[in-house]
């Protein structure tokens, strides 16, 4: 079935009459179908559409938009299911996982609704008598949201909601490894009350829709998540035009275990931070720091438990570990691990793919005797890697932790207080969990890193709404008289 972008309301077949297909990576015989492979010229007409929403979906008033986007919410809740059967047969997370990538959208919209009735602005006393002074928020215009693969549903969530509760109209390029999902994400939108032209998707690949998108002059701004280097390229065009841009690249986070820590708890946390989602998560626990007095047996526990994980169809509810998403990102992982061999590293389970099943399998792996400068500690693998390092002391470990250019999730396990809030100090990342690991944010809280990890901007929570919204400071002087504001008349 061939698929088409959505402008303006309606189904639009791309200009060049190129499509390219959606597999399932878990088999890849199986094509949920053909989307659209754009071009610049498709951009360009869904721009214009989303000018044309912008000026009467800002005219919406904002509690009206709340109402919107939270039944937005409600359709979504009803459709779970099917939604995430669709996003897990897309891209390969075990239906578990799927679901709750939904749910992070159904909670996103839900707040997104409480918010349209809090998109506060600020008044202040005057410095002058008979002078009132406050602010207002006003919407940027056409938002341009690039949104990866790995949470189909949930991050265009994290974009589109705010984006649109601000007053904003936006074009969605969503990633080419799961079109459908976003598709289905926006069919809900436009069924609870967007404005159809506010709301504009456009299938295709970055090179031509993303950067057609990020170039167009009459974008505002640019939402990105994805990779840190496609980030600094976005910054770089993105300057030219002085648009606004939210980046949330990659990472490369640690779990730091101290020797007082309950290791029971702790493998819990590491075998879940590390291969859930198949270790295809920004936040995904990619570096382990072990002490050396717990290292031999807590690394022989692990193993044990990545090698008991039930790989297969992620539709199985019996299955814990799907595919990785595509031939590419397969033969990526395995390019890691053979360095990490060059290097020094042992692999102490896994290390290949699993070839017993059809799709794009990998075996969890562990790899030991990991030091700070190899690469294996240091790049983004994306796959179901960790590595694993031995430390001497807890000072030597915080530094490990920050020995990275990423610095998006963290964790420690401990028991001690004291030391887990000299982690939270000096631990140098957007998030940080006690005896936790190293998840993404619940959606009322921002969610983004430091270093190489982001601009600055945050996702989740209050953070998106400054972000899509711009402050007008508002001066109204009631006097009768001139009164000239910063000049020293005392």
């Amino acid at each position: 079935m061939k698929h088409a972008n959505w402008i303006a309301g309606a189904q639009v077949p791309p200009r060049g009459g190129e499509y390219f297909p959606d597999a399932n990576p878990a088999r890849p015989d199986d094509v949920i179908g053909e989307f659209p492979r754009s071009d610049a010229e498709d951009v360009a007409a869904a721009v214009s559409a989303a000018e044309e929403g912008f000026a009467i979906w800002r005219r919406v008033p904002v509690p009206a938009r709340g109402e919107i986007l939270g039944r937005a919410g409600e359709i979504l809740r009803e459709r779970k299911e099917e939604i995430a059967r669709l996003l897990s047969r897309e891209m390969g997370k075990t239906i578990r996982e799927a679901r709750g990538d939904v749910q992070e959208a159904v909670d996103t919209a839900f707040y997104a609704a409480g918010e349209g009735r809090r998109l506060f602005g600020r008044t202040t006393p005057s410095e002058l008598p008979n002078k009132a002074a406050f602010t207002t928020r006003r919407p940027l215009g056409v938002c341009g949201l690039i949104s990866p693969w790995n949470f189909p549903v949930a991050i265009p969530s994290w974009k589109a909601f705010p984006a649109l509760l601000c007053g904003n109209s936006v074009v969605l390029k969503p990633a080419s490894d799961a079109p459908a999902s976003a598709e289905a994400f926006v069919r809900i939108l436009l069924e609870a009350g967007v404005e159809p032209r506010a709301l504009n998707l456009v299938h295709g690949g970055g090179g031509q829709v993303g950067r057609a998108l990020v170039a167009h002059p009459r974008v505002q701004a640019i939402s990105f998540t994805g990779s840190t280097e496609v980030g600094r390229e976005i910054a770089e065009v993105a300057a030219r035009t002085l648009k606004r841009v939210s980046l949330e690249l990659g990472g490369k986070n640690a779990v730091l275990i101290a020797p007082d820590a309950d290791a029971d708890h702790a493998l819990d946390g590491v075998t879940w931070g590390a291969f859930g989602s198949c270790g295809q998560r920004c936040t995904t626990t990619s570096r382990l720091l072990l002490p050396e007095s717990m290292h031999d047996r807590f690394v022989e526990r692990l193993c044990q438990r990545a090698r008991a994980l039930v790989a297969g169809d992620p539709l199985d509810e019996r299955t814990d570990i799907g595919p990785l998403v595509n031939r590419a990102q397969l033969e990526q992982v395995a390019r890691y691990v053979d360095i990490a061999r060059a290097e020094g590293a042992a692999i102490a389970t896994g290390g290949k793919p699993n070839d017993a099943l059809p799709g794009f399998f990998f075996h969890p792996t562990v790899v030991t005797g990991v030091t700070p400068d190899m690469r294996i500690a240091r790049e983004e693998v994306f796959g179901p890697v960790l590595a694993v390092m031995r430390y001497r002391d807890l000072d030597q470990a915080l530094a490990w932790v920050n020995a990275t250019e990423y610095g998006l999730s963290s964790s420690i396990y401990t028991r001690d207080v004291s030391l887990a809030f000299r982690a939270i100090d000096e631990i140098e990342a957007g998030i940080t969990y006690v005896n936790g690991p190293t998840i993404g944010a619940e959606c009322h809280l921002p969610f983004g890193g430091v270093r190489q990890t982001g601009n600055g901007h945050r996702e989740g929570g209050w953070g998106p709404y400054d972000f899509y919204s711009e402050i007008k400071t508002v001066y109204v002087d009631y006097s009768g008289r001139l009164q000239r504001a910063q000049i020293d008349n005392r």
